[in-house]
């Protein structure tokens, strides 16, 4: 029997299931695809399949649909995924270039990878652990007033104002808050979160006395910033998408409903997926039971990592029921997730 011509059942079976939600028949293999041999040897096929775990019988239905095992075949065999179409990459990349700061990033991120997958998008928010700094700003606000603004490479923007309890528009207050600034960036830029509070902490120690007071009302701000940013979150859409499906789960979509609603769930699943993308595809696939969590063992997850530059520092992707179109999503996840690492860099 040809492993070949096998595989080829299986990937027909998986298209025509994802596509109409019925029991495959050979009948029905043989009356869509142009497989080349006789309706026994279909039988044959898919018998064989079928001993192999990777298709089942649902009831006492005729057809067959495929297991876990079966879509995880198919997946991994997938040679290559079918990029989006110039004019589909163009209308990502006209919805998200209007994001005016991070967080209308993410949500417009989430929104339209639902709106184009069908499924429940979710994208974290970048880690703390892997963001780096781009700028540190000081800003003289009236005579006494300093505004510390922290840039982050991710995009993400923080601002205190802080009582500086002395002149900063002479020209001695100038040279001082210039000094400062300079000194910050030294020890801030380009590197990540938590290194850089650690050599903050030790910045006004390197200053003339009558400056350290202001150094530490500006290392305070900063440390109070990051220790904002230290909440990792997972922001979610597409989450009615999910009724669509109900016959697809086996129970009902509530335990799926109740894994979604914990973020340390999510925060995990993703950011371990991120780090393992299939080879050749960019996106890394988990299906049914190999999901670590029992409410999530009807569905598949579809992620990827996206970052500035080099530096992956969080994840997206969608989940949805294992009867998913895969490629067409596994595209739309990482069409998305590349424009996003664009826009962290640009």
């Amino acid at each position: 029997m040809s492993d070949e011509r096998r595989m080829t059942v299986l990937r027909a079976i998986v298209q025509d299931y994802v596509r109409t939600s019925e029991p495959v028949g050979s009948k029905a293999l043989l009356e869509r695809h142009a497989l080349g041999v006789s309706a026994a040897t279909v039988r044959n096929d898919m018998a064989a399949l079928e001993e192999e775990g990777l298709i089942t019988a649902p009831h006492t239905s005729a057809g067959r649909i495929p297991t876990d095992a079966g879509y995880r075949v198919f997946v991994d065999r997938l040679s290559e995924i079918k990029p989006l179409s110039a004019a589909e990459r163009a209308a990502i990349a006209e919805f998200l270039s209007g994001a005016i700061d991070l967080d209308d990033v993410v949500d417009r991120t989430v929104r339209l990878l639902a709106s184009l997958t069908h499924q429940v998008a979710v994208m974290q928010y970048p880690s703390l652990t892997r963001s780096t700094v781009r700028h540190i700003e000081l800003l003289p606000i009236g005579d006494t007033k300093l505004m510390v603004v922290l840039i982050l490479a991710t995009g993400r923007v923080e601002q205190r104002i802080l009582e500086a309890g002395r002149e900063l528009r002479s020209p001695s207050g100038e040279e001082i808050v210039a000094d400062l600034r300079g000194r910050l960036n030294t020890h801030a830029t380009d590197r990540p979160l938590p290194e850089v509070a650690a050599r903050l902490a030790s910045l006004p120690d390197e200053l003339a006395p009558e400056r350290r007071d202001l150094a530490r009302l500006v290392v305070q701000a900063l440390e109070d910033a990051l220790a904002e940013e230290r909440e990792e979150r997972v922001v979610m859409a597409g989450t009615a998408n999910l009724a669509r499906f109900g016959p697809d789960f086996p129970l009902s979509i509530g335990p799926v409903l109740e894994a979604l609603e914990e973020h340390v769930v999510l925060l995990k699943l993703f950011g371990t997926l991120a780090s393992q993308p299939l080879p050749g595809t960019g996106v890394a696939v988990t299906i049914g039971h190999e999901n670590p969590h029992l409410g999530l063992a009807g569905t598949s997850v579809i992620s990827t990592g996206y970052g500035a530059g080099r530096n992956v520092v969080a994840g997206l992707g969608v989940l949805g029921p294992t009867r998913m179109d895969y490629p067409t999503t596994m595209a739309c996840v990482r069409s998305v997730a590349t424009y996003v690492s664009t826009m962290l860099t640009s």
